[in-house]
């Protein structure tokens, strides 16, 4: 950690900051949380100015830097507590005595700004037949970002859905080893049968995300249960599923199938009831 008094020089501070925004962009664009400090006041010797930025990602890995040394690595530590929390928060540190537990001995004092970078909510459809096309489709209108997946080939295409997010080709269990799931993501499992299921589930109940929905009759998802029981995942991982899929509309067509679908997605985020509005009015009213 070196330190400095007066003004940070710019110098290399604007390609650093263009790297910092770079991989900022990034993580939006692909889904992923991060955090971003920002050095936002200073006093003394410090080893950066206001205005300093980095990036942190939540395996603790940064892009930028706010100083290095041990105030650094706090930095970084609040960023992934950002990440988990969603809070932002400002922190300080005196960097003056070792012996007292400061992170420095520059002499001055430094104020960071940690912000959480909320990632665009994810629906990630698994099996882009005439159901996960038409989900896909109602799900990039609503303006979720999207990636569809499949391990047959064909399907998941630019041809196929044009304007998706990201195309997947893989194999149902390693679907988890291509897509970042985390708990911005929604999976949409419109999946054509149990031998599929059997090999995505495990993997999707190993992630965050806060909605996996999994299409088909009750028959089907019992005997999936039956399965998946026989290989060790307790009843109480499985009642993470939604299934059958979807809200009770009497959904018929694919369109329709596929509104039932987005509905209750949506009321797992925001969390609603997905009770019917319709008000009578007050008794008595006529």
């Amino acid at each position: 950690m070196a330190c400095a008094e007066g003004t940070h020089e710019r110098g290399d501070g604007v390609k650093e900051d263009r790297a910092v925004f770079e991989a900022a962009l990034a993580a939006q664009r692909n889904g992923q949380p991060a955090a971003l400090a920002v050095v936002i006041r200073t006093h003394g010797s410090v080893p950066r100015q206001a205005g300093s930025k980095m990036l942190v990602w939540p395996d603790g890995t940064i892009v930028g830097t706010v100083g290095g040394g041990q105030m650094e690595s706090l930095v970084i530590g609040e960023g992934q507590g950002a990440i988990r929390d969603g809070q932002s928060r400002v922190v300080s540190y005196n960097l003056t005595d070792l012996a007292s537990g400061d992170p420095g001995v520059c002499g001055g004092t430094v104020e960071v700004f940690v912000e959480p970078l909320t990632p665009p909510a994810t629906v990630v459809v698994v099996g882009c037949g005439h159901v996960g096309k038409a989900v896909a489709e109602l799900a990039k209108w609503l303006e979720f970002r999207v990636v569809v997946a499949d391990d047959r080939p064909g399907y998941a295409t630019e041809e196929q859905l044009p304007g998706m997010d990201a195309y997947i080709h893989a194999p149902p269990d390693e679907l988890v080893e291509q897509v970042d799931i985390n708990r911005f993501t929604c999976v949409v499992a419109v999946t054509r049968g149990l031998p599929v299921d059997e090999r995505l589930l495990p993997a999707l109940l190993a992630t965050d995300a806060p909605y996996i929905g999994l299409i088909g009759s009750r028959r089907r998802w019992a005997l999936t249960v039956e399965s998946l029981v026989e290989q060790g995942i307790s009843k109480d991982e499985l009642a993470r599923i939604h299934a059958p899929i979807g809200l009770e509309l009497g959904a018929e067509t694919p369109k329709e199938i596929a509104i039932s679908i987005m509905a209750e997605v949506i009321m797992v985020l925001r969390r609603g009831t997905g009770d019917s509005m319709r008000w009578m009015g007050p008794p008595g009213d006529s």
